[in-house]
């Protein structure tokens, strides 16, 4: 039976998965979410048995049901290859009483590759389709990691452009060097004066411009999104949640009808979302701890049923997570909302005037299985510390606030589930924050040194996606203006006014 997507506001017609790729956003500005959440067709037992490819087909043919599986198949392949550091494409690791679920063996040493590995596949047999003759612009803000992420997916990737922008000053050096060294004549990176939000609000007001989206269909481009906002990287996300419980319930620490815990440190809410759809479809989950660091916006939502965005901006030591405006978090006020578009529709037109909102008591209910909690910079760097020290598994800062927010929970509710915890980076991205927490009296200066101190202490390699960058010339020095966006936007595709 064919899922097709509706927007959280209400708007339009119901579209295919393969539009809703394509379309990236809904004409009406809302996100696209399935028309009814699909029910797994295979037990956990049979997950156990199967490869992480496999895995991803028997989930992802639950929600793009327009692709066929042949075509499906194809983008797996492509995606889930070689490219990734390990055998196992998403390995779990045991420590300290959890399982942390590493997400970053993939070419940019972020999770975002496990979903932006297929995105471009998906996305070029998506306009196969639909018969699509424009060239397609990727147009995506990022906090740091996903902006690597799609470039690398991207590039040189036939019949597409992708444009990203990220706040200049508001990602780690690794991050940075790691965007505007990137190679493809298809590529194009921008640091605006301003935070993500900044970056993020502009992407979506270009979305919505119809006057921009028809000069740009009169040169012959049509822009999508590669941003979390894009169900085409959601669903890719929900597979790793199966992977993980399949491979606990495989070695006889997840038991038939038991429960784990999920822990995701987030910021745009998109990857704790997934593991709330894979519940949702029947994935053993009991609750969903979403940790958030000193911008936490999503704890005290969770705590009060207020969203406000109304609050400064942190710069911290975790900077994928420092956002005000958590994008995905629209799709779940819409679901507990009782799928009222209108209603939702209210909610974010408040958060846009207003800069705020507040859901009522029985949406509040809804929220029951989520557990919101926050780690500050020190307890972060605490962490970081003390589990090298205990253990030598050094964790990066993301995985350290969801670590914190864990043994809080844990400490709080006395519950002792076994808990999955994503880690969604490796501490080679990071390596001036991890370096502070596990070695503050080391003198290396710049990251690079400071990653072959990291090598040697931990006995880690380090990763070629740091090892390629470290000498690669700076290909993409472009810096604006939060108001200079469409500027940019157009004289990289040479479109005159």
């Amino acid at each position: 039976m064919e899922i097709l997507y509706k927007s959280t506001r209400g708007g339009g017609e119901p579209v295919s998965a393969s539009q809703a790729i394509l379309k990236g956003l809904a004409d009406d500005g809302g996100l696209f979410v399935p028309d009814r959440i699909p029910v797994f067709d295979k037990t956990l037992d049979a997950f156990a048995e199967m490869s992480y490819q496999e895995t991803a087909y028997e989930v992802m043919k639950l929600y793009l049901t327009d692709f066929t599986e042949e075509e499906l198949k194809h983008c797996i392949a492509r995606a889930y290859d070689d490219k990734f550091d390990t055998e196992e494409i998403a390995p779990l690791a045991a420590v300290n009483g959890a399982y942390y679920l590493e997400l970053f063996h993939g070419s940019t040493i972020a999770f975002k590759d496990m979903a932006l590995s297929i995105l471009p596949h998906l996305m070029t047999t998506a306009a196969r389709k639909n018969q699509i003759k424009n060239e397609i612009v990727i147009l995506t803000a990022t906090s740091g990691d996903t902006g690597k992420a799609a470039l690398a997916g991207f590039a040189d990737v036939e019949g597409t452009r992708i444009i990203v922008f990220y706040p200049k000053d508001g990602v780690s050096p690794i991050q940075e060097k790691q965007m505007v060294t990137q190679k493809g004549d298809n590529t194009f990176v921008v640091g605006i004066h301003g935070n993500f939000d900044d970056a993020q609000t502009g992407v979506k007001r270009i979305f919505a411009d119809e006057a921009l989206k028809n000069r740009l269909d009169a040169h012959g481009f049509q822009f999508s999104s590669a941003n979390s906002i894009n169900i085409g990287r959601l669903v890719p996300q929900i597979v790793y949640y199966v992977h993980a419980c399949a491979v606990l319930f495989k070695e006889g620490k997840l038991k038939q009808g038991e429960k784990i815990n999920v822990v995701v440190p987030t910021g745009n809410f998109g990857n704790i979302l997934a593991a709330y759809y894979a519940k949702q479809m029947g994935l053993p989950i009991d609750a969903l701890i979403c940790a958030s660091n000193e911008n936490k916006v999503l704890f005290d939502f969770f705590q009060s049923g207020t969203y406000d965005r109304n609050r400064e901006f942190i710069l911290t030591s975790s900077p994928s997570m420092d956002i005000l405006i958590s994008s995905n978090l629209e799709r779940l006020v819409y679901r507990i909302s009782g799928e009222d578009g209108e209603k939702n529709r209210g909610f974010m037109d408040a958060l846009g005037k207003d800069g705020k909102y507040t859901i009522d008591e029985t949406m509040r209910e809804a929220l029951d299985g989520f557990y919101g909690g926050y780690a500050t910079q020190k307890e972060a760097g605490e962490r970081i510390r003390a589990v090298y020290e205990q253990t030598g598994y050094v964790l990066d800062p993301h995985t350290a606030v969801a670590s914190v927010v864990y043994e809080k929970y844990r400490q709080e509710t006395g519950d002792g589930k076994p808990a999955v915890i994503a880690s969604t980076a490796s501490p080679f991205k990071f390596t001036k924050s991890v370096m502070e927490a596990i070695c503050p009296s080391c003198e290396e200066a710049d990251d690079f040194a400071l990653a072959d101190r990291l090598s040697e202490m931990a006995r880690l390699d380090v990763p070629g996606a740091v090892e390629e960058i470290r000498n690669a010339p700076v290909r993409h020095d472009h810096v604006c203006e939060k108001g200079e966006m469409e500027q940019m936007i157009c004289g990289f595709l040479q479109i005159a006014d």
